[in-house]
């Protein structure tokens, strides 16, 4: 006899009075779970679980097709905020898929399946089941085949099946009304937001990081939240209208329309000079280890400021001593502290913290084997002073706290009393962006997508053409000493054509070290000297002494060229490192904005739109739009100063030839008097006759410049040379860092050929 009444299945009251049943009181055991989940939790799996409970309204939505049978062969017990399974071995499973990929990053969830048990949907680790279809026997069991595709899971006979049919009850049909309905269309969007609250799985990523998925999914700290409420119009005044309690002007920043920072402070060069090396002492009288400090010279321009703005050089002076520093009569302003590199190391830490959602150039690696040596320390001098002036150069950053203390505390108990302040700072995280204020608009996902794509690609190949470029540069720089060794060749065969010394040919030397004149044979030269066959000619000897001197100058012409190709050149090739590898320095902003844009569809695509989510996607990718739109402008200005450096340095190097060479030339224009009276009496051997017997050429390699950090390098993470070495034993490709790596090595030949196979471990 079957009852027909209301169940309280399809009523909100009923519903609420069932929830609150005991476990022995409830018969659905999947309701009692329901109760028993957070509320972040409760939703069923949209993407996996409800295409196999329920259909759409039109009653043609989409289910998954009939899963492959299964059986648990452990015990396994599930974490039910997680949506596992609870079963034991023996329990027939149906394995619904086996492979589970999450939605937002398309990537597999390694290890586990969906599955079916008990009228449950879940997840179920690969490990703990195996089909069934793998228990088929081979031999005849009581003399009766047994199909190879047939399964031994235990079936209930036909007669069993239909005395069960006739007493089920009729079937559930899932409610319309009440608080189970409201969880259904609050469901989360992705497999991925339905197991871990909408947090992301990969926990390492720059989204997660620099906080801006705690922003995006929770908003700013509640402190933060409660005394204020985002504000996206920027106006003039809009600087003092949302002073928030103890926030900081320093920590609130602006994005103007057009998707830019607002810069508050304006631009200013900072210069790095003067290294020198010191060894503190100790209270006990001994030395303690030494190390480099270098000064740092902060060069401001006067400005007109209003009564209300304070320049940024004020704010920096108020860290120096007040009796020292230019008079504000003076045109620009300088101020002078010294510092040393764990300092640097400090100040990029404390911006990382304070600024996580912009890209910070990298700081250049420590080294401790000859940190002392000239060259070290001059090549650690131009990289500290291309990271200030990187910096700087970032709106952001010029008003931040802790560059005013770097750049303007010049007092050592100063320094050591507010340093434990800066160091004891928390990561600002989701803070950073609930003080981004920026015009409010509308993302349109296509466009912010397209535009993310064209930057990443435009990096891409600027870097593979950076890489390519300073691979030719030791080629350019090479052939300035090749340039060299010809201008000196030529000035021998000069010398060697007026003296008629052939070069590589012995020279006879007097008692006292002098040269002596022997003649190969009679008639080359006369006794002056003078390239002649008749003697007292005086016309040759001025013209020979003329020869002599172009030979000279044409030596200093290859002095040029080799200085200019080893040393001059060599700060240009290092300057490259500035706009190397900028696909890494902004892979986190890269990797931020597609999963901001991700977050934002999802909440656009949800039965109720999340506005407040909604709009704090827009506010990262109102960060991440001006991190692209900073490089855009950098970019330019970049390049443009590397190659107005190079050519001006090539018109100062070519003005300096000319300058010898015009000397050499105008050596015929001078009179004959002149040069009786400048070079009077026989030609005097030239200092570059003894060289003709081995000329003094210079072939070895040029200097190159430090490696970008970013380089190939021996030292990897530790989790990349594991990765690398496992590959290594049981194949595979292993893991690729990321950045653009050209096939060019510095000198510009291509890398060719197969190192050990051992390398990969050193």
């Amino acid at each position: 006899m079957s009852v027909d009444f209301d169940a309280g299945v399809n009523s909100s009251a009923a519903w609420t009075a069932e929830l609150s049943l005991s476990d022995e009181e409830t018969e659905h055991g999947h309701h009692r779970r329901l109760k028993s989940l957070p509320a972040q939790f409760t939703p069923f799996l949209q993407d996996l679980i409800s295409p196999l409970e329920e259909g759409d309204e039109e009653g043609d939505s989409e289910s998954y097709e009939e899963g492959k049978p299964a059986r648990a062969v452990y015990d396994f017990t599930g974490q039910i905020e997680y949506r596992e399974l609870t079963f034991k071995a023996g329990d027939v499973l149906e394995i619904l898929k086996e492979e589970v990929v999450d939605d937002a990053t398309n990537e597999e969830v390694i290890g586990w399946s969906l599955a079916r048990c008990n009228g449950e949907v879940g997840l179920a680790p690969r490990t703990y089941y195996t089909y069934t279809a793998n228990f088929t026997s081979s031999n005849a069991i009581d003399g009766l085949p047994i199909s190879s595709t047939e399964d031994i899971t235990p079936r209930a006979s036909q007669a069993l099946k239909e005395i069960q049919d006739r007493s089920a009850p009729s079937p559930i049909i899932p409610q319309t009304t009440g608080e189970w309905f409201r969880l259904q269309q609050l469901q989360l969007p992705s497999f991925r937001r339905s197991l871990l609250g909408g947090k992301s799985l990969n926990r390492f990523s720059s989204f997660v990081t620099s906080g801006a998925e705690e922003y995006v999914l929770w908003g700013p700290p509640a402190l933060a939240h409660d005394t204020h409420a985002h504000i996206k119009e920027l106006s003039e005044g809009s600087e003092e209208s949302t002073e928030i309690g103890k926030v900081k002007k320093s920590e609130q920043h602006y994005i103007e329309y057009g998707l830019r920072w607002k810069s508050k402070v304006p631009r200013f060069s900072v210069r790095v000079h003067s290294p020198e090396k010191r060894v503190p002492p100790t209270i006990s009288g001994g030395a303690s280890a030494a190390y480099t400090a270098y000064n740092v010279t902060s060069i401001f321009d006067t400005i007109s400021v209003s009564s209300e703005d304070t320049p940024f050089h004020e704010h920096c002076r108020s860290w120096s001593s007040p009796e020292e520093g230019p008079t504000p009569a003076e045109p620009t302003h300088e101020i002078t502290v010294q510092r040393r590199f764990s300092h640097f190391v400090f100040l990029h830490a404390t911006l990382s913290r304070m600024l996580p959602g912009i890209a910070l150039p990298p700081l250049p690696e420590k080294q401790y084997a000859g940190r002392f040596s000239d060259a070290f320390v001059e090549a650690r001098r131009a990289d500290l002073q291309r990271y200030l002036q990187r910096i700087v150069r970032h709106p952001l950053v010029r008003y931040a706290e802790v560059l005013m203390f770097f750049l303007g505390c010049d007092n050592d108990l100063e320094w050591q009393r507010r340093l434990p302040y800066f160091l004891s700072q928390k990561p600002l995280r989701s803070n950073f962006y609930s003080q981004v204020y920026h015009p409010e608009f509308q993302i349109q996902t296509e466009d912010a997508e397209g535009t993310c794509d064209r930057f990443v690609n435009h990096v891409k190949a600027a870097d593979a053409g950076v890489q390519q470029l300073r691979g030719i540069f030791g080629k350019v720089r090479n052939a300035r000493i090749e340039m060299s060794n010809a201008e000196r060749i030529f000035s021998y065969s000069l010398l060697s054509l007026i003296t008629c010394k052939p070069l590589a040919t012995a020279v006879d030397e007097n008692e006292d070290g002098s040269l002596k004149r022997k003649s190969i044979a009679k008639g080359l030269v006369n006794e002056d000297g003078a390239w002649c066959w008749r003697e007292d000619c005086s016309d040759c000897l001025r013209f020979t002494k003329r020869m002599q001197k172009v030979s000279e100058s044409l030596q200093s012409v290859s002095d040029l060229y080799d200085y200019h190709g080893r040393q001059a050149l060599l700060e240009r090739h290092d300057s490259y490192k500035e706009v190397a590898h900028s696909s890494v320095v902004y892979a986190p902003v890269v990797d931020t904005h597609k999963a901001a844009l991700i977050r934002y569809k999802e909440a656009q695509d949800n039965a109720k739109p999340e506005d407040d989510v909604v709009g704090r996607c827009e506010t990262v990718v109102s960060t991440t739009m001006a991190e692209f739109d900073l490089y855009h402008d950098q970019k330019r200005e970049d390049f443009e100063n590397l190659t107005k450096g190079y050519l001006d340095g090539e018109i100062q190097f070519c003005e300096k030839v000319l300058a010898r060479l015009r000397a050499a030339r105008q050596v015929f224009e001078t009179s004959d008097a002149e040069i009786d009276l400048t070079m009077p009496g026989p030609c005097q051997p030239s200092v570059y006759e003894s060289e003709l017997v081995e000329p003094l050429l210079r072939t070895s390699s040029i200097p190159l410049p430090p490696p970008h950090v970013f380089d190939s390098a021996p030292m990897r993470p530790v989790s990349v040379a594991i990765q690398d070495g496992v590959s290594l034993l049981f194949g595979g490709a292993g893991l690729r860092t990321s950045g653009v790596r050209s096939d060019l090595g510095r000198d510009g030949r291509t890398n060719s050929g197969r190192a050990s196979v051992f390398s990969k471990f050193w």
